[in-house]
């Protein structure tokens, strides 16, 4: 029962609102100092037991060390925000006159789970599309044509560009066979005795995807009315 220690631990940290990798490392640590304690335990057990603690962190972090590319990836994006991705990406759909926050984000749907459909499921992403270029696009679209944004419109905006993300994704990744989502759904039928091929439910999430598309559409419609009745009376009284 000493193993349960660590749950105190991580309980302890996000009460003192401590920083999350150290709660994590402490509580690690303590699980692991903990397993090897017994009353008969020395100093020198105690230390091989954290020596073998941080070993298998460290072995961790060997073998999952690609996960770490993303950091990269969040540098790289932070580097073309400062060089001003943002301002060129609402600069540039601000000349096209048909565009608006709707129709912006429902080609964005598309694209997005119809990538999710092949399993590209990489293509598309808050930190890597949403944040630096669908939000600030959708900006730009609704200033080109009501001028300065109050923050309630312009947050309203930013949240339909992160569930346009979601939507496209959760409901596109389900068609591609090869999928987790895929095999967890055939795997958890299976162990409560209904057999079923990947292949079925792939195709049974189409016509999921399918209404899910309809039903954003006019959401995405209905987003366009709510900005243009709201904005538009705004910049008529502002005019007035």
């Amino acid at each position: 029962m000493l193993v349960l220690l660590g749950i105190g631990v991580v309980v302890l940290g996000f009460v003192l609102r401590a920083n999350p990798l150290l709660v994590v490392m402490a509580a690690a640590l303590t699980t692991g100092l903990a397993a090897a304690w017994t009353p008969t335990a020395d100093l020198q057990t105690m230390y091989a037991a954290g020596v073998a603690t941080l070993s298998a962190f460290g072995k961790a972090f060997n073998d999952n060390r690609y996960v770490s590319v993303v950091w990269v990836v969040l540098m790289a994006i932070g580097l073309l925000e400062r060089a001003g991705l943002q301002e060129r990406a609402r600069a540039a759909i601000a000349k096209v006159r048909a565009a608006t926050v709707g129709r912006l984000l429902w080609v964005y749907l598309i694209i997005r789970q119809g990538a999710a459909a092949v399993g590209l499921t990489s293509l598309g992403g808050h930190p890597q599309m949403v944040r630096p270029l669908v939000a600030p696009m959708a900006e730009g679209a609704a200033t080109a044509k009501y001028g300065e944004l109050p923050d309630r419109e312009r947050f309203l905006i930013r949240s339909h560009a992160a569930a346009v993300d979601n939507i496209g994704l959760f409901f596109g990744e389900d068609i591609f066979i090869a999928i987790a989502s895929i095999l967890l759904i055939q795997g958890f039928l299976e162990q409560n005795g209904i057999l079923v091929e990947p292949l079925e439910l792939s195709l049974w999430a189409i016509p999921t995807a399918i209404t899910a598309l309809l039903i954003h559409t006019l959401r995405l419609w209905l987003l366009d009315r709510r900005l243009q009745r709201a904005l538009a009376a705004k910049s008529g009284g502002a005019a007035s």
